[in-house]
């Protein structure tokens, strides 16, 4: 399992990962949307040359994407290790994951290269260090796509100048059940930071899981870039507990039927689709983190978000599943998670 699911970070009560990803093009290649397949191998090849021949030979291995069986490609976006976009278009893709999957290197998605480093919770400049490094190893052994006045050249002009997206995936049910959610949505886009869903751009909410990152990079540099998202970041955590406090003070009988209900519906259901299974575990999720559930002993609620998606599901099967298999295995699966109790000490 990536770092990011195994382990807890700073603020997981709220936070569930920070991210920073590092978007460079190598300057003697066309931007990926007009590369050849000979050119992105090429691409590819550098990047390899790059790794093997600095301090990181040992740590990452690389694979060609039209190499790797479909159902491991959406694994892997299942786990936040390569974008959908990237899994699309795999055909001339590739990817380098580290030992512990906390930093990825994405091949040929809109960009040459894409430095990815994912740790779990709140840590964002510890993030941004390691991507930091990243990026100068690579950069002695490869020449970046590079102009004075605009910064690092990006396919998409968002990109342009430093080329990093900062973002943290944040669970705010609180927020979403006073209806506090959409100020918060209005106020982010007016300060230049996007919300997304819990796999970027173009994907929807559920679960009450966000993605909130930069949407420009030109003009501004990577610290300003970390400290504005930290800045809002700290206000939507505040706001949110503010808002658990308030749900427990006002309406805590009408809170806890919500979790326990919830939590009773994961703990014997048979069927569950993964959106109804997301939307359950928010309620869970919530009720362990403000203590309501106590009684209740939960490994990793990461895991079992990245578990019960459909191609993991399938994974662990070894086999092709219909959507009423993996409905019938992903209830199995989440009952058999939350079915320990906490030991007595």
């Amino acid at each position: 399992m990536a770092k990011w699911i195994e382990q807890c970070g700073p603020d997981k009560d709220i936070i569930i990962s920070s991210r920073i990803r590092v978007a460079r093009n190598l300057d003697e290649f066309p931007f990926p949307v007009a590369l050849t397949k000979a050119k992105s191998k090429a691409v590819f090849e550098s990047v390899t040359n790059a790794i093997n021949e600095s301090v990181l030979t040992h740590d990452f291995e690389g694979v060609l994407l039209q190499e790797v069986d479909p159902l491991e490609r959406q694994v892997l976006v299942e786990k936040h290790l390569i974008s959908p976009n990237l899994a699309q278009n795999y055909e001339k893709g590739a990817a380098f994951l580290n030992k512990d999957e906390s930093i990825s290197i994405m091949i040929n998605e809109e960009d040459h290269i894409r430095i990815q480093c994912l740790l779990p919770g709140f840590q964002l400049d510890e993030a941004w260090d390691m991507a930091e490094k990243m990026d100068d190893i690579l950069e002695e052994h490869v020449k970046y796509a590079f102009d004075e006045k605009l910064g690092y050249l990006t396919s998409c002009p968002t990109n342009i100048g430093t080329g990093i997206r900062a973002s943290v995936m944040i669970h705010l049910p609180a927020l979403t059940m006073t209806g506090y959610m959409n100020r918060i949505l209005q106020a982010a886009s007016q300060i230049g930071l996007a919300v997304r869903g819990i796999y970027g751009e173009g994907t929807e909410f559920i679960g009450n899981v966000f993605q909130i990152s930069n949407q420009l990079t030109l003009g501004r540099s990577e610290k300003d870039i970390i400290g504005n998202l930290k800045d809002v970041t700290r206000q939507i955590i505040q706001k949110e507990r503010d808002a658990r406090s308030t749900l427990l003070s006002n309406n805590g009988v009408q809170l806890e039927d919500k979790i326990y209900r919830s939590f009773g519906i994961l703990s014997h259901a048979r069927i569950l689709t993964s959106q109804e299974c997301m939307k359950l575990l928010s309620d869970v999720r919530l009720g362990i983190d403000t203590g309501i559930l106590k009684d209740i002993y939960v490994d990793n609620m990461n895991e079992i978000m990245v578990m019960m998606q459909p191609a993991y599901l399938q994974k662990i099967a070894r086999k092709s599943l219909s959507s009423q298999e993996r409905d019938i295995r992903r209830a199995s699966l989440v009952r058999e998670k939350l079915g320990n109790k906490k030991e007595d000490e």
